[in-house]
């Protein structure tokens, strides 16, 4: 299981990789411990008091990488990542940054800039 210890003082960007606990959780939501990309705004992720970090949940389930623009494959490597997995924009949610364990890694801007057209389908920002 991850650790949460020093969490909560650390800066937290977005773009980098965490191992995050998403329980609670209910129906086909993610849920467990398993790698969480944050992707909400630096403004908010910096700011002193800020607790809620919005986060895209990875999963490595072939029936998940089916779903369209708005499950995001990511090779073995990416972010920090040791097996490919799926970011699920689909289920971006908030978390509690005291929910968020060891950091996995960072994403390029490359990968990064495919996440933010994955959430852009999920939000129909386009």
């Amino acid at each position: 299981m991850a650790s949460t210890e020093g969490t909560e003082a650390k800066a937290v960007r977005r773009g980098q990789v965490f191992w995050g606990n998403l329980s609670p959780r209910s129906g086909s939501e993610q849920r467990g411990w398993r790698p969480v990309i944050v992707v909400s705004n630096d403004g908010f992720n910096l700011a002193s008091g800020w607790r809620s970090l919005i986060v895209v949940p990875l999963s490595r389930s072939g029936a998940q990488a089916q779903r369209g623009p708005t499950a995001v494959a990511l090779s073995a490597g990416a972010g920090g990542i040791g097996k490919a997995g799926v970011a699920l924009c689909h289920q971006v949610t908030t978390l509690d940054r005291t929910k968020l364990g060891k950091q996995i890694g960072t994403l390029s801007s490359d990968t990064l800039a495919v996440i933010n057209r994955g959430l852009r389908a999920a939000l129909d920002l386009d």
